[in-house]
Formats: structure tokens, sequence, C-alpha cells
């Protein structure tokens, strides 16, 4: 199966992903919801508040959206389709998920708890509810894997997956969403870009009729005609 060889030869994107999101859930694991969450959100600089502040955006989905208009643009269509059922099925997964578990978002929490976070970005609306899992993590995580994917170059692999835990880093800064969102964000991106990957380069679900009809002919014609 494609799939399964396209995963082996870039094993080095996937094994550091797997190694990353271990550590983080033995992080997650290893202090409170609060402790976690202050432990990383000890260094906070001005320069730092503009940059996430900007930089979280590109995990809202006009990434994804931008990224499939360029790939229809330059015709590269199979690629486009990978990177937007990988956005389509992520934000689908992720919002089932929010209204099922319904977890307080990091603001709302220590209202709740009487924990006193006072470092809130200024400019950043903050939400209540529906933080698990981040939106913009899975987004993000979803397009990183689907590109590494579609275009098989060790060379945009650290970029993309820099980039991806750039986002998922930007949420727990911006006191949006704990780590834990964060995690099963990024496994939800992930899981989904595989998922598109293996539609779209081994069932060929977007195989045009054409191809589909000339694909039949050479079956039917392999068969009447056997070596």
């Amino acid at each position: 199966m494609r799939t399964l060889k396209r995963l082996t030869k870039l094993n080095y994107y996937f094994f550091s992903v797997l190694v990353i999101l271990l550590l983080a859930i033995i992080f997650n694991f290893s202090f409170s919801k609060t402790e976690g969450f202050i432990l990383l959100n000890r260094f906070h600089t001005k320069w730092l508040d503009i940059f996430f502040k900007y930089l979280t955006n590109l995990g809202d989905g006009l990434t994804s959206i931008l990224a499939v208009i360029i790939l229809l643009t330059i015709r590269k269509k199979k690629k486009a389709f990978t990177v937007a059922l990988a956005y389509i099925y992520s934000g689908l997964l992720v919002q089932a998920a929010k209204r099922i578990f319904h977890m307080p978002r990091p603001k709302y929490f220590f209202e709740q708890t009487l924990f006193q976070y006072t470092h809130f970005v200024e400019g950043i609306n903050m939400h209540d509810q529906n933080s698990f899992p981040s939106g913009h993590t899975a987004s993000a995580f979803a397009l990183a894997t689907a590109l590494v994917l579609v275009f098989k170059k060790k060379e945009i692999s650290f970029y993309c997956l820099f980039f991806a835990f750039l986002i998922g880093y930007s949420r727990i800064y911006l006191a949006q969403h704990f780590l834990v969102d964060v995690i099963f964000g990024a496994v939800a991106g992930i899981s989904c870009a595989i998922l598109s990957y293996h539609q779209v380069y081994d069932l060929k679900l977007f195989r045009s009729a054409k191809l589909n009809r000339r694909y039949k002919q050479l079956k039917v014609t392999g068969q009447a005609n056997p070596i």
C-alpha cells in the first residue's frame, strides 16, 4: 500500500512527532493542569506576545485554504485534494469532540478554581468553553503532515514540523488551551492527514471519470488477454 510505504520513507518526520508527543504526554501526566500550564508559561516578553498573537492566526484554517488554492493554481490537484480533505476532516473531528467534552478554557478554569493568572495577551479574545481539543493545532498539523506526505521532501519536513509545533505552543502561550488540548489536536491533525492521503493516493477517490473508464478498459483487456 502506497500510504504505508510513504510513512516508512518519512519515518524521520513521524518518529520526531511521536517522540515529542510522548514527551508532552509524560509532562502532562507529571503535573496538574494548573502546574503544567504555569510551567509552560513562565517566560513572557512583549515581543513574544506580539509574535504569538499573530502567528497563531496561521492555524485558523485560512492557511490551509490558501495552500489548496495555490496547489490548484499550479495544477497539483491530487495534492490540493489531500490538503483540503485533511483540513475538512480535522475540522469536523475537532468540532465533534468539542461538543462532546465541553472542557473549560484556561481563563474560565482558573476563575472557577480561584487561581490568579494575569498574563493574558492584549487583543486576544478569550473564550470560556470548548477547549478540548485545539482546533488551531489540529489544522496546523493536518496541513504540515499533508504537505510532507504529498511532497515527500526531507527538506520541508523540519519546517512543517516546526511550524505546527509553534502553532500548538502559541495556543498555550496565549492562554487559549491547555497542553492536553494541543496534544490531541496534533494527533487529530496527523491522523486526518494520513487518512486523506490514503483516500486520494491509494483509494483514488478523486480520479476523473475519464481515467476511471480508461483504467477499467485496461483491466478488462488484461483479463481477456492474459500473458
